[in-house]
């Protein structure tokens, strides 16, 4: 295991990225933490770079039986996320590998780089009854280190290839780089795509997603897509009572303006590791707000949290989550974002052909 740093890390060093600090993760059987040893050896410390590790797959599509979401199969590309955003919910993962759930989740990641083929060897098993994937569920198929690496578009050319479902969701405009396979996709009922939107506000959203596009792209891309044909929907993800909630309203003005078709919500989640990291954002970066926004959303737990009950841990409970939930309905009919939901055909699919397979007699 790596050397991993405690709290209060120097904010040169960890300048563009969103959490503030790098605590060990919690299956690690000791504690490592940075100190001034006297000899002003912090002030020596470099920035913290994105790091990226292959990670060669055995399996590629994951499955659910959530009761909370749409879908029951997903596909993600890379481990850990350089957006960096303060309260995702994936963050706690990074601990499985060792790793923190603060500036670690940021900066260590891992690629998988035979996706796409295993992708294509899932799909080929005749078992296999197609059902929408979605990517973008636990870290961003479109980060930055996607426009390298090319993994999310060798994925997306095996769906293609197969007419295969899928659903996208994202924080990237970069996601315009394959608007010529999704339009290709979308011309056949195929494809679906949310970008995830939490604020208008871009100095709020360069503080809690700091290296996520800004709320001006993805509303750019949100045109662009739909222009093309493409089914879209924004995800107001998370929304944070007493910081963005107040936006609900013109937030999905801005979408429908875009061309959205859709339009969903998360209330902000607070599990495990998340909850200190968020408190350390709140407080360096909301200290005027930081008490009020945790009280609130409290208040929507039963006094904890977080609460992790289906049905209840994305939507919180309460009078303040049904306004919340009430005035979210009421302006997603208002801009007319809420039609029927658009669900990606199945019945095109066909399985692919391995090298030396064999072909279908019909």
């Amino acid at each position: 295991m790596g050397y991993v740093e405690g709290s209060d890390i120097d904010g040169v060093r960890r300048r563009g990225r969103g959490a503030s600090s790098n605590a060990t993760g919690r299956f690690e059987a000791s504690v490592r933490a940075s100190f001034d040893d006297g000899w002003e050896t912090l002030a020596e410390l470099p920035p913290f770079k994105t790091e990226v590790q292959f990670e060669p797959a055995r399996s590629i599509i994951s499955t659910n039986d959530s009761p909370d979401i749409s879908f029951d199969q997903s596909i993600n590309p890379y481990r850990g996320c350089e957006h960096g955003c303060i309260y995702c919910y994936a963050r706690p993962s990074h601990c499985y590998l060792g790793h923190s759930a603060g500036l670690d989740f940021e900066t260590r990641l891992y690629a998988k780089p035979n996706a796409a083929e295993l992708l294509e060897r899932e799909l080929a098993n005749p078992r296999y009854r197609a059902r929408t994937i979605v990517m973008g569920t636990n870290t961003d198929p479109y980060q930055p280190i996607e426009r390298e690496h090319r993994i999310t578009r060798q994925v997306l050319e095996v769906l293609e290839k197969t007419n295969h479902p899928v659903g996208i969701v994202t924080k990237s405009a970069s996601i315009l780089r394959d608007a010529d396979i999704l339009e290709r996709m979308a011309k056949k009922g195929l494809v679906k795509v949310a970008l995830s939107l939490t604020t208008l506000d871009r100095r709020l959203a360069r503080a809690m997603e700091p290296r996520a596009s800004t709320p001006p792209r993805r509303l750019a891309a949100l045109g662009e897509l739909s222009a093309r044909g493409i089914p879209t929907g924004v995800m107001m993800a998370p929304i944070i009572p007493s910081l963005t909630d107040h936006e609900i309203e013109s937030l999905l003005e801005a979408a429908a303006k875009a061309g959205v078709q859709e339009a969903g919500y998360v209330l902000l989640r607070l599990p495990l590791e998340i909850k200190t990291l968020f408190r350390e954002w709140l407080n360096e970066h909301q200290p005027d707000r930081a008490r009020r926004v945790i009280n609130r959303l409290q208040e929507m737990h039963q006094g904890a949290d977080y609460r992790s009950e289906f049905r209840l841990r994305q939507t919180g409970s309460g009078p303040y989550a049904a306004q919340i939930a009430q005035r979210f309905r009421m302006a997603r009919r208002r801009f007319g974002l809420d039609g029927e939901r658009k669900v990606p055909r199945t019945d095109l699919f066909r399985h692919p052909v391995l090298p030396g397979g064999q072909l279908g007699l019909l």
